[in-house]
């Protein structure tokens, strides 16, 4: 989980044991941003750094078009021995029907703080015409138009997983959800910023901060 001062809360992937991968919007806003994790009592692990993609754009986000939402934490320490960084996703193209676990520490229901804090996933598929810019998913039983699953207040910047051989790594961070039909709220569409436009920025930012990841 990544707290901030402002009372925002969103989700974040361990890359390295140093590093966590957000999205743009969750760290943006001038605050102070901590990490935390069961079991990490307050007030969380204090960050080194924050590092949003030059080309993350806040009005393009507010206004809900494209933007390079992502960005980078550097931890002061290490975090603990039993989280596992992922790997990123190698590149691939993506085609409706695609299956992908996303994961977060969100809320379950729109409006409400019932269930934040606790981590879930949820396995959804891409929906509509997915690209190197945005993907959709849906709860394969509701597609969008019913309430189903999908991440909600506070699973922004949480990971996407593909799954090869058992091995999940991620290939985008979550970044908006809306509810059933296009409706407000949460459990219709969740959208993804795929991270394959991002990749090179990602690798490059985490060896100047003193984290290389795996390409």
């Amino acid at each position: 989980m990544i707290v901030s001062t402002r009372g925002n809360l969103c989700t974040g992937t361990a890359l390295a044991r140093d590093l966590v991968l957000t999205a743009g919007h969750c760290v943006a806003p001038a605050a102070t941003y901590r990490v935390y994790l069961p079991g990490i009592a307050p007030p969380g692990l204090p960050l080194k750094s924050v590092v949003v993609n030059p080309r993350y754009n806040p009005k393009d986000y507010a206004a809900g078009r494209v933007t390079a939402d992502v960005a980078l934490l550097k931890l002061e320490g290490m975090l603990p021995a039993d989280i596992f960084p992922t790997r990123l996703a190698t590149p691939a193209s993506v085609a409706a029907g695609d299956r992908f676990v996303i994961a977060g520490y969100g809320a379950t229901a729109i409006g409400s703080d019932a269930g934040a804090g606790t981590p879930r996933a949820a396995a959804m598929v891409a929906t509509g015409r997915p690209g190197s810019l945005q993907i959709r998913l849906v709860d394969p039983a509701g597609r969008g138009e019913r309430a189903g699953l999908g991440a909600c207040t506070g699973d922004s910047g949480g990971p996407a997983f593909v799954e090869n051989g058992g091995i999940y790594s991620v290939i985008g961070v979550v970044s908006w959800s809306t509810g059933p039909a296009g409706s407000a709220g949460c459990g219709g569409l969740t959208g993804v910023t795929p991270l394959v436009s991002h990749r090179a920025w990602i690798v490059e930012t985490a060896q100047r901060l003193g984290s290389p990841i795996t390409p």
